[in-house]
């Protein structure tokens, strides 16, 4: 019986600052830099080696645009057209492709393709590195899954690049 009197006697005023700090709790316990630092405590964040190989982006300057790339350090990472941050640029490999032939002896020979200094396009694996979360089903940067296959943008300064991940490396 006393609990129903206790009841009776919450007024309006009462059961709204209630509600208000149990929203303000449950707010701080499920932000995303707590739930960051749960994750990383827990070892659900890992460090992620990503490849991303972009194909025929047409460039007056190839190599400058390589080169610009590289200064910055760190290019901003956009999944299915959601942004995802910010990764870290480690390196950019050349992916070029090489002609072929076979000689009559049996040998075979490699050159590199002379129509690329003419047509300007970059051909490019660009390397990073970031914090995802890996689990079960797999690694997902930002809220978004990322996977082989999956397409990406990459920006930076003065350059958006749409490119593949061709490769992933939970380190």
């Amino acid at each position: 019986m006393a609990f129903r009197d206790r009841l009776r006697g919450l007024s309006v005023l009462d059961t709204t600052a209630g509600l208000i700090a149990l929203v303000a709790v449950g707010g701080v316990l499920w932000s995303p830099k707590l739930s960051n630092t749960f994750a990383k405590a827990n070892g659900s964040v890992k460090s992620v080696q990503i490849m991303v190989d972009v194909r025929r982006v047409s460039a007056a300057d190839p190599e400058a645009l390589v080169q610009e790339a590289l200064a910055s350090g760190r290019a901003s990472i956009i999944i299915r057209n959601q942004p995802a941050g910010s990764v870290k640029l480690i390196r950019v490999d050349d992916i070029n492709r090489v002609l072929v032939a076979v000689q009559p002896d049996g040998s075979v020979v490699t050159a590199p393709d002379p129509n690329r200094a003419t047509v300007g396009t970059l051909n490019a694996r660009f390397v990073l590195k970031g914090d995802a979360t890996v689990s079960k089903s797999g690694v997902v940067l930002a809220g978004t899954k990322l996977k082989v296959g999956i397409p990406v943008e990459l920006e930076g300064e003065l350059y958006r690049l749409n490119g593949t991940v061709s490769g992933l490396k939970v380190q």
